[in-house]
């Protein structure tokens, strides 16, 4: 199984949200969520909307490590999120099914971004967990804070989120570049 990658280039994401859009407001939100939160694509599908309606944070158990979380919930997505709910009711899944009350399946999920990355013509290989490499991707290019991002992901070591977010292989692209004999 090849291993998926962030979305590095902002202009990329905002092709994926339109892309997504295409098809209803669900699909564009989950990136949305998922690119905002960092959460498991496990997690989010297991939400539903009074766990996020009009909060500041909100609390997840993860379910791979059966942890408890606190996810806040930053303007952008607040806004996001009153906007998306508006008309759904407390006890809605989030990222619901159209064949009844259950949240999409993560199969589902996954089938709807690579869609919309294919639609688009991205090269690289993405899956749900695309989702949250991109959010540590750009939280660590924004903060340069490896630790609270390895806090945030929960890793036993700042090494091991570099290369999951695929920092570390940038860099070596980037010495490579710079290096000639």
């Amino acid at each position: 199984m090849n291993e998926v990658q962030p979305i590095r280039d902002p202009e990329v994401i905002e092709k994926m949200k339109r892309e997504l859009s295409k098809k209803g407001s669900r699909n564009e939100f989950m990136f949305v969520f998922g690119i905002n939160t960092g959460l498991r694509i496990s997690d989010m599908l297991l939400l539903k909307v009074k766990d996020v309606r009009g909060k500041d944070f909100f609390i997840v158990k993860e379910k791979k490590t059966g942890s408890i979380k606190r996810f806040k919930i930053n303007q952008e997505l607040y806004i996001r999120i009153d906007s998306y709910t508006r008309d759904r009711k407390e006890e809605d899944y989030l990222f619901q099914s159209t064949r009844g009350n259950t949240p999409i399946q993560r199969v589902q999920a996954y089938k709807i971004l690579n869609e919309a990355a294919r639609a688009i013509g991205l090269n690289e290989i993405i899956g749900t967990h695309t989702l949250r490499k991109t959010f540590g991707y750009h939280f660590y290019k924004k903060t340069k804070d490896v630790d609270m991002l390895q806090r945030i992901f929960n890793h036993s070591a700042p090494s091991i989120t570099k290369r999951y977010i695929g920092v570390s292989q940038d860099e070596i692209d980037q010495a490579l570049d710079d290096f000639s004999l």
